[in-house]
């Protein structure tokens, strides 16, 4: 069981963050990068990813060209306000404001941020804290674990009242997913990478790290989502992203 060491209270609103944008060369499509932000009642302020590293920003086509990124796709859009901290702002936040980060797995374009909000606990599946470093993507594996408090998920677990963390394998082996109930809206499912388009279910996630794992997960938080009546957040639906409520907007 996981204690966090201060009342965080229950959520009372979820923040989408914009993270820039991003083409797949396999198939053409445009997806969108997100993270989002979790506020509760206590006012504390909880980040779930953090986006690519900020070499992207700075330099796109020089940081892809750094990592081969073109092997796999196309950055489309990434400048400094699809960053945690340009988002944050948009909330009324800086990264100082975090009191938790969450990294529901360490692909590129989850866990760039990692190492930027030093003295936060870091939430992430045991699985993938115990690979030797972050996935980052194909092969390469330019950043470290930085030096942190992690707080390790072996199993679903409730946070919070009203957040629940949910260890989805199959997309990665430490791939993770949250199901959260706000005030108004209601259940709140964020599948991440789980599911990162419905499509891609009947496509059979020939990609994923385990694709009979990916297929039994999904199936099982999508019976999850049905029986609390949630709101699904996909983690990269091209048809979705359009219409996600964005920072500042919040659902509450």
């Amino acid at each position: 069981m996981i204690a966090m060491d201060y009342a965080m209270g229950a959520p009372i609103s979820l923040a989408v963050l914009d993270y820039g944008l991003f083409r797949v060369h396999a198939d053409g499509r445009v997806i969108g990068i997100c993270g989002f932000l979790i506020r509760t009642a206590a006012g504390k302020n909880i980040l779930v990813d953090t986006g690519f590293p900020q070499k992207y920003a700075d330099d796109t086509v020089g940081a892809s060209a750094e990592d081969g990124l073109g092997a796999f796709g196309e950055v489309l859009s990434l400048t400094p306000d699809n960053l945690p901290d340009g988002q944050l702002r948009k909330l009324g936040l800086a990264k100082t404001d975090i009191d938790l980060l969450i990294i529901t797995h360490s692909h590129i374009d989850h866990v760039g941020g990692i190492a930027d909000f030093p003295g936060v606990p870091i939430l992430i599946a045991a699985a993938e804290r115990a690979l030797p470093k972050p996935l980052y993507w194909g092969q390469i594996r330019p950043i470290d674990w930085p030096d942190a408090e992690y707080l390790l998920v072996h199993d679903d677990f409730d946070l919070l009242s009203g957040l629940r963390v949910l260890l989805a394998p199959g997309h990665t082996l430490g791939q993770l997913a949250l199901l959260i109930t706000l005030p108004e809206t209601g259940p709140v499912l964020l599948t991440s990478d789980a599911i990162s388009r419905p499509a891609e279910i009947a496509e059979g996630y020939l990609t994923d790290a385990d694709p009979k794992l990916s297929l039994a997960t999904a199936a099982r938080l999508l019976d999850l989502a049905a029986k609390a009546g949630a709101f699904v957040i996909y983690g990269h639906a091209p048809d979705q992203w359009p219409v996600l409520r964005k920072a500042p907007a919040v659902y509450l």
